[in-house]
This record gives structure tokens, C-alpha cells and sequence, in this order.
């Protein structure tokens, strides 16, 4: 072992590890390995070109030793990160979640079916009834967004109104009693609320706050649905409504308006009257205008007929429910109901009986059937 050779190569190797880009303490110290490497193997197994081996080894020690420093600094930067032991804040990211799933390449139709699918849980039926559609329907649109998206990355956020959209779809499929979703839904509308200035994320935060504060009065003790104007109103939440009040205000003195703005003040109306008798129904009928020039619905065209109904006498209701396609969602019911208003009690016994069976729920079934029975009472005295 020529130990002055290695003395002499030193400095030169040296050189070109500083030359290369090493700083000088990890490439002497690259060397010092390299040169304990020789003294180990080089009695055995001389090199031809020693300066090259050890510039080589020296080289290749010093790559270790860096890969190893840099692991270990990014171990210490994830434990400073750490949080302190004991509780931490939990991350939630489903808002985001939510924006994903509403991806620029799909229709806001399909990404607000595929979100109610993958993020919130809910069944292909329960998403047609959402939607108004059959089911087939929905199975076909859900399957279509799910090709859409294949292999394409969600790094793309949706725009607000998918995205409200679909938090207003599992709010009402909450509320609706099927599956609980409502208070996630107020709870992620809030945080989009806090990181989106947008006047309809408030007035969709309003209008959830405001039908939420009824939620109690909703049901009766064994299960049955109580409608609005028999609800116990000492049960509404009166801390919501005044928050959602205060909210809706704040969003329409923006005079930006849109659908569930209106939509938040017809609830505030209702949520606003002492007893149903004093409902201001000139007002809502107002407000249903607003909304239907919105949106163009015939479910909003169909409630506001039955708020005509109340505003200017069922006739008057039962000649706006005429122009509406009597296949509609609870067309039938309202229709009873106005039928009922107008004392036709034979006639709307008949439909309440239809609109049973063709309840989307099993309480709003039962309510139907119950209806049809007491009128058939009443009409038997």
C-alpha cells in the first residue's frame, strides 16, 4: 500500500469534488472515505488509475452523503411540523372535495350528479328525485361523468355555482329525512361562504339557516309530516332565522340578485309570520315572479301557484296550477290541496289518495293518505 501516493493524490481529488460543486468540507470528508475505502481494498485489488478511482469513490460518497442529509432535513422539517401532543385542529378538505368533483370538463348537470355520487354518498335514485328525472336516466348521466373523467386529474376547481348547486341538492336530501346531510351541508356552506365573496353562497347559507330552524317542528311525535301551516312556530330555531335574516339582507343590499337569494326570502316571509294566517302571501307571490324569471322551473311555477292559491283564492291558484304539466313532482297534491281550499272536498279527497301513491317518502305518503281519510270523513257526515 503506497500510502505517499495517497498523500499526494489527495489534494488533487480534492479539487475536483470543489470543482464539481461540493463545498469543501463534504468533499474533504468525501475523500477521507475514499481513501479509507482504498486503504480496504486496494491491497487486493490495485487499481490501474488510482486518481480516477478515488476521484470516483470520493464522488460517489459524497452523493451519498447528500442524498442522506437532505432525507434527513426533510425528517426534521416534517417533526417541526409536528403539532405539540395533545389535541389537534382536524383537517377537513370535503369542501374541497366538492370543488374537484365539479370539474370544467364535465356539464354542471353531471358533475353535480358525480359529486352527489362519490362525495355525498347518496344513491342513484335518491339523486333523480333530486333531479326530477328517472332513475335510468341518472344511472346514464353518473356513468357518462364517470368516462368523462377517467384519468383526468382533479386539479381543477369547479366554478361556485356547481358547486352551490350541489351543496343545495344534499342540504334538501337532508332535510328530506333519507339521509342526514343537512347540517354538513350548512357546515360546508359556511366555510365556502367565509372563503368565497359571493352574495348567492350567502343567500344559500340564508335559505338553509331558515328552513333548518323549522327542522324541529317538521315531524310530528309519531313520525307523521306536519306542513307548515300547522308547524308549532314556539319550536323554530329563532337564533337561526335571525342570523339567516341578517345574512339574506346583507347578500340582496348587493343587488346582485339570483335564485336562492330569492328563494332565502320567501323562507324569510314565512319564517317571519307569527301564525300561517299572517303570512304575507302578495309578497312571496312577488318573489316566486323573481325566481321563476331566474330560473324558468316548473317546480317554481308550481309553488307558485299554490302561494297564489293563498294570495288571491284557490281559483285563482287552480287556473295558475292549469298551465303546469300535470306530470310534475306533487302537481297532484297541490292540486288537492287547492281543490280543498276551494270546498271541493270529493274531488280532493280522490287526488290526495293519487298523490299518496306517488309520494316520494314514506311520511309524505303517510300525510297524503291521512288527508284523503279526513275529508272522506268529513264528506260522510
Amino acid at each position: 500500500m503506497d500510502e505517499a501516493l495517497l498523500r499526494s493524490l489527495t489534494p488533487s481529488v480534492l479539487t475536483v469534488l470543489v470543482r464539481r460543486g461540493a463545498d469543501f468540507a463534504a468533499a474533504e470528508d468525501a475523500v477521507q472515505d475514499a481513501l479509507v475505502e482504498a486503504v480496504r481494498v486496494w491491497q487486493a485489488d490495485p487499481p490501474r488509475d488510482a486518481k480516477g478511482w478515488l476521484v470516483t469513490v470520493a464522488w460517489r460518497k459524497f452523493l451519498d452523503a447528500t442524498r442522506s442529509e437532505t432525507a434527513r432535513r426533510r425528517r426534521e422539517g416534517r417533526i417541526e411540523e409536528e403539532p405539540a401532543p395533545g389535541p389537534t385542529p382536524a383537517v377537513d378538505d370535503t369542501l374541497q372535495l366538492y370543488f374537484l368533483c365539479a370539474h370544467p370538463s364535465l356539464t354542471p348537470s353531471s358533475a353535480v350528479a358525480l359529486t352527489l355520487r362519490a362525495v355525498g354518498g347518496l344513491t342513484t335514485r335518491q339523486i333523480a328525485q333530486a333531479y326530477l328525472v328517472p332513475e335510468a336516466t341518472m344511472a346514464q348521466r353518473i356513468s357518462r361523468a364517470k368516462r368523462t373523467v377517467s384519468g383526468v386529474r382533479f386539479d381543477q376547481p369547479g366554478d361556485v355555482a356547481t358547486v352551490l348547486r350541489v351543496l343545495y341538492l344534499v342540504f334538501n336530501e337532508g332535510y328530506s329525512g333519507d339521509v342526514d346531510l343537512a347540517a354538513e351541508a350548512i357546515r360546508l356552506t359556511r366555510q365556502l361562504a367565509t372563503a368565497v365573496d359571493h352574495p348567492e353562497v350567502a343567500g344559500l347559507l340564508a335559505l338553509m339557516l331558515l328552513h333548518h330552524a323549522r327542522r324541529a317542528s317538521r315531524t310530528a311525535p309519531d313520525g307523521g309530516l306536519v306542513p307548515l301551516a300547522e308547524q308549532d312556530r314556539t319550536r323554530w330555531d329563532t337564533a337561526a332565522i335571525a342570523e339567516g335574516v341578517r345574512i339574506l339582507q346583507a347578500a340582496l343590499a348587493r343587488d346582485r340578485l339570483g335564485e336562492f337569494q330569492a328563494q332565502a326570502a320567501i323562507a324569510a316571509l314565512h319564517a317571519d309570520a307569527p301564525t300561517a294566517g299572517g303570512t304575507d302571501w302578495v309578497q312571496i307571490v312577488e318573489w316566486y315572479d323573481e325566481l321563476a324569471r331566474l330560473t324558468d322551473s316548473p317546480v317554481v311555477r308550481l309553488n307558485r301557484a299554490v302561494a297564489v292559491g293563498e294570495a288571491d283564492g284557490p281559483r285563482a291558484g287552480l287556473a295558475a296550477l292549469a298551465s303546469i304539466e300535470d306530470s310534475l313532482p306533487r302537481h297532484t297534491a297541490a292540486a288537492a290541496y287547492l281543490h280543498e281550499r276551494a270546498g271541493d272536498l270529493k274531488t280532493a279527497a280522490g287526488l290526495y289518495a293519487e298523490a299518496a301513491h306517488k309520494a316520494p317518502n314514506l311520511a309524505e305518503r303517510d300525510y297524503l293518505t291521512r288527508r284523503a281519510a279526513r275529508l272522506n270523513t268529513r264528506r260522510e257526515r
